[in-house]
């Protein structure tokens, strides 16, 4: 059975998150895992533009940044719990995006949260092939679950 725990370190109720729990569910069930555990954290712009300035020298706030565990195959234990590691949302860049790209707050975030499920589990998007690769998996996820572009 897969662990999957939404933390929200600002001061609000967001209940999209309930609905983006099902769906990185849905996602791990596609990807056939069994035994995962990782954290969804939404927390606000300053939080996440302190991350990224931290660990990734970039000095402004982002979407979405994930600290995952697992940085090689040796890792993995078969039949043993996977700790994936935990991704971070800024529910402030989230609203923002989700205006600017004129869909819901639960398609933005089950979108980031999807996207960075992919990258606990190692994909990237830093080459042309890499992108393609890990959006067709994202965009297979929301899709099948019913959370479209218009949501």
């Amino acid at each position: 059975m897969n662990k999957i725990e939404i933390f929200v370190q600002v001061d609000e109720e967001i209940p999209e998150l309930e609905i983006v729990k099902e769906v990185l569910s849905h996602a791990a069930s596609k990807e056939q895992l069994d035994q995962v555990s990782f954290n969804v954290i939404i927390v606000d712009n300053s939080y996440i533009h302190e991350l990224n300035r931290t660990y990734r020298n970039k000095d402004r706030e982002t979407d979405v940044i994930t600290f995952a565990l697992e940085d090689e195959d040796s890792l993995i234990v078969p039949g043993e719990e996977r700790i994936l590691g935990d991704i971070y949302i800024s529910i402030d860049k989230a609203r923002s995006q989700a205006e600017e790209y004129g869909h819901s707050l639960l398609r933005e975030l089950s979108f980031l949260a999807v996207h960075g499920f992919y990258h606990l589990l190692g994909y990237d998007h830093q080459t042309e092939e890499e992108e393609k690769v890990m959006f067709q998996k994202q965009e297979e996820v929301l899709e099948e679950y019913g959370i479209r572009r218009e949501s």
